[in-house]
């Protein structure tokens, strides 16, 4: 008690500190699930399920836990959706181990030399279960363990499992039968020796669903092959009421600084804005002198958290910061996406092609593809904010029509787009009429706003004097509790038809 208090006493102070440094969740706001996380010397890297969005895996960098910046993605084929993958490194090789939930199932691998890629081909590794996370034995031996308490062997080399070795060594922590769940769904484990114990992070209740589901529980054992004893303080992490502002908290990673501090990196929805999908949020956490760790009770993630390792001068540090760093933040973030980096920001949905993007001083040459929308496999990002717009001038070359759209899956989606002879609105994977030029043209600015999930759409035919359209729309129910496929609503371009769209003056503008 007297140890709590006075790191109470401690946290409370350096908040009220006027130098103090602090951040405010998310440190990756929007679709950013499952986070995975490493530290080597002062470097930290980050990786999170791709789901149907392609190139996936995109690996982030960090040197202090709260400022990101994609340098790589893993994986340029699209094997179905990924899972919960696990970054790490073993000797001189960096890997991912991920799931990709096609039918079968089944866990694969990819490697690197550096974070920094270039990542080999992915190899199946023919074993089911989900969330694969890699952990060494006292003796040496490589190990996955995976959902439902299950663990396989892996060879010396990382790269396939020695076959029958698959067994259940955890049956998790015993949920209260009073609480309300989508049930047990024991998954994302994550392992890693500290001391004498090696700790066993494992999600339970449900990823989705109830606000309350969610959950972080933690296990240890002395040895990787148990037995493993259930911490007395579960769950690490939880949402314990439907009015706390962050739902379904879960599926965690702990990491040290290099200082010896402890943190929890873990994903949750937002109340709200569930359409945002599963953001990385991070707190702080302590193991206390009973080998356990517990949170900073008093600690609101919604609120500054005051983050030691934080370098006081650091140029890069935007996090609550005045409002003119934030500014320059989001013109940073701006920049980048008019840049159109595939596999960092911009991604496919499941049709991953190069061939099909070209891009010279921020222009933007999209060959078209399908026949609307939904079959045109458009090129997205991810945002976190509440309220953001997204315009671009575009011209069409060749029988094609383009726009803008709010995308969750080929089925459902909202938009704007036009082709020679007409605009349209585009709903529920759906295209109604909206306007018809004066005469036939090849060039229309266009704009879709995102304010609060109501989505509003404007065109122009001279980039200046702006009109908005008579319609308006709802996307705030585009979200996995209503559409399944653990989605979310990203903002995009897309080319539908026999041709190419060209997309000048892209502007992304966020508050």
């Amino acid at each position: 008690m007297k140890r709590f208090v006075a790191c109470i006493g401690v946290l409370l102070a350096v908040m009220l500190s006027a130098e103090a440094q602090t951040y405010v969740n998310p440190i990756l706001g929007g679709d950013y699930p499952d986070p995975t996380i490493m530290r080597e010397g002062k470097d930290y890297y980050m990786t999170h399920s791709a789901f149907d969005y392609q190139p996936g895996l995109t690996v982030w960098h960090s040197r202090d836990l709260v400022n990101w910046e994609p340098i790589s993605y893993a994986l340029k084929t699209y094997l179905g959706s990924v899972w919960a993958p696990d970054i790490c490194k073993h000797k001189d090789r960096y890997y991912i181990y991920f799931t990709v939930a096609s039918r079968p199932r089944s866990n694969y691998v990819v490697w690197a030399k550096s974070p920094y890629g270039p990542w080999s081909d992915p190899i199946n590794l023919q074993v089911q279960n989900i969330d694969p996370c890699h952990v060494v034995g006292e003796d040496g031996s490589r190990w996955l363990f995976m959902s439902g308490g299950k663990r396989v062997k892996l060879r010396d080399d990382g790269l396939s499992i020695v076959p029958g070795t698959e067994e259940v060594v955890y049956k998790g922590w015993p949920i209260p039968e009073d609480w309300i769940t989508e049930g047990m769904a024991l998954e994302g484990p994550k392992l890693r020796k500290i001391g004498k114990y090696y700790y066993y992070m494992n999600a339970e209740g449900g990823t989705a669903g109830p606000p309350t589901s969610h959950m972080v529980v933690q296990a240890r054992s002395e040895s990787i092959n148990g037995p493993w004893v259930n911490a007395p303080n579960n769950p690490l992490i939880h949402t314990w009421s439907n009015d706390e502002r962050w739902w379904s908290k879960g599926h965690g990673s702990i990491i040290d600084t290099p200082d010896g501090q402890w943190v929890i990196v873990y994903h949750s929805y937002e109340n709200g804005f569930t359409n945002l999908g599963r953001q990385t949020l991070m707190e702080p956490i302590y193991l206390g002198k009973d080998g356990w760790f517990h949170r900073y009770d008093t600690i609101d993630v919604a609120k500054p958290i005051r983050a030691q390792w934080l370098t006081v001068n650091d140029s890069r540090l935007t996090v609550n910061g005045p409002l003119d760093q934030r500014s320059l933040a989001r013109q940073e973030r701006s920049k980048r996406l008019s840049e159109f980096r595939l596999g960092l920001e911009w991604k496919f949905y499941k049709a991953f092609n190069p061939e099909r993007v070209k891009v010279a001083d921020g222009v933007l040459t999209l060959q078209a593809q399908g026949t609307d929308p939904g079959t045109s496999a458009p090129l997205m990002f991810v945002t976190g904010a509440h309220r953001y717009q997204i315009e671009a001038e575009i011209e069409l070359q060749g029988d094609v029509t383009a726009g803008l759209v709010l995308y969750y899956n080929s089925q459902f989606y909202q938009g704007t787009g036009f082709d020679h002879e007409k605009r349209y609105r585009y709903r529920k994977g759906g295209a109604t009429r909206s306007g018809v030029h004066a005469q036939k043209t090849t060039r229309l600015w266009l704009r879709l706003q995102n304010y609060d999930s109501i989505v509003t759409g404007w065109w122009s035919v001279d980039g200046k004097n702006w009109k908005r359209e008579t319609w308006g729309m709802d996307c705030s129910g585009y979200n996995h509790n209503t559409l399944y496929e653990f989605q979310s609503v990203l903002p995009g371009v897309f080319a539908a038809g026999n041709g190419q769209a060209v997309f000048r003056n892209f502007k992304y503008i966020s508050e």
